[in-house]
């Protein structure tokens, strides 16, 4: 694609509508300064002194973030969260970042997911402390299943994309229960022409008729392969069993060896874009998924997406100290500097 055929497929994102299924977490940081550290009375131990909050949506959050910061027009969230203070603290961040949360549950029957993260600054530098989790244990109840299945379908009718995080590791007890892979499942049968994509931490080998982005690693052992290097090869063979399985293109991550595709009729690698300088990889997955969904509700080719989700990456993984996104003209600056090397990528590879 040439520069101005990206260019016209970044402008058309705003009018896209993206449906973000999943789990949403608060991400709560909490700024401590050493400074003012003080002895506990009651105790003994040393009391440490919170001058600042920040607080920003994790997980699923951190996908719509990514959408929204290249500029897709409308971010819809669907999922699950609790009636307590950190589920106020949610929803103010949530709407703060101009998400759509008319479609979230919330429920006193679940707490909502959090990581507080207690972030010492000492000596001109900040390190994080022991992080501090909240976590549903329990499964997710049946009438908050129903709830969440019957707005999915209505939902799949008219978004242009859906984008699925399944950050939960204990089955059933997150949003995306069995029932909701079958159901996403059935909706990828059903809307054939609607780009669908899924990232797992546990259970990414469980979906079923739509598209994934999986690390190499995670690839391998979904595939149920046995190696010890993870090159190239390795990558197209496990994407192409997860391929074969799913019916759909897979996307299997690399680092800094890029991106592998594997499709139907076609297996293509595409090479990490080159970057100078330290980085931090913190939000890097995420900004590849949300550049895929992107591209792919506005009819790009899986590996045109792809590119997209690489040239992503290249931005976010420059902006330190932070889970960085990437806005649609640092994602255009870079993609102009970098498009005389896509014609020398492989086709593919067997």
């Amino acid at each position: 694609m040439t520069t101005i055929g990206w260019e016209r497929l970044l402008q058309g994102l705003p009018d896209k509508t993206i449906l973000v299924l999943g789990d949403f977490f608060l991400d709560r940081y909490l700024e401590i300064d050493a400074d003012l550290d003080e002895p506990s009375l009651e105790t003994g131990l040393t009391a440490y002194q919170v001058v600042g909050m920040r607080l920003s949506p994790g997980a699923a959050g951190t996908v719509a973030n990514n959408l929204l910061a290249m500029g897709i027009g409308h971010v819809i969230a669907l999922g699950v969260g609790g009636e307590d203070s950190h589920g106020l603290e949610l929803k103010q961040a949530m709407a703060q970042r101009q998400m759509d949360i008319s479609q979230m549950l919330w429920s006193s029957e679940r707490i909502t997911p959090t990581y507080t993260k207690p972030m010492r600054k000492e000596g001109g530098s900040e390190r994080e402390l022991n992080r501090l989790d909240f976590h549903n244990r329990t499964r997710l109840p049946a009438s908050l299943e129903e709830e969440l299945i019957r707005r999915l379908w209505h939902l799949a009718k008219t978004v242009d994309g859906i984008h699925v995080m399944d950050q939960v590791e204990w089955e059933g007890c997150g949003t995306i229960t069995p029932r909701v892979r079958e159901e996403l499942a059935a909706i990828g049968k059903k809307y054939p022409d609607l780009p669908i994509l899924a990232d797992s931490r546990a259970n990414i080998s469980r979906f079923r008729a739509i598209s994934i982005k999986i690390n190499v690693r995670e690839a391998v052992q979904a595939a149920g392969l046995k190696v010890k290097v993870l090159d190239l090869g390795v990558a197209a063979k496990a994407g192409s069993i997860l391929a074969l399985r799913l019916s759909h293109p897979v996307y299997v991550t690399m680092g800094e060896k890029g991106l592998v595709v594997v499709e139907e009729d076609q297996i293509t690698h595409i090479p990490a874009v080159p970057v100078s300088g330290p980085i931090d990889p913190v939000g890097a997955g995420d900004s590849v998924s949300a550049a895929i969904i992107s591209a792919l509700s506005a009819k790009a080719t899986p590996v045109e997406a792809a590119v997209l989700g690489n040239v992503t990456a290249s931005v976010v993984i420059q902006q330190l100290g932070t889970t960085g996104t990437a806005s649609s003209r640092q994602i255009l600056r870079r993609l102009s500097k970098w498009e005389y090397n896509l014609s020398t990528l492989p086709k593919a590879m067997h």
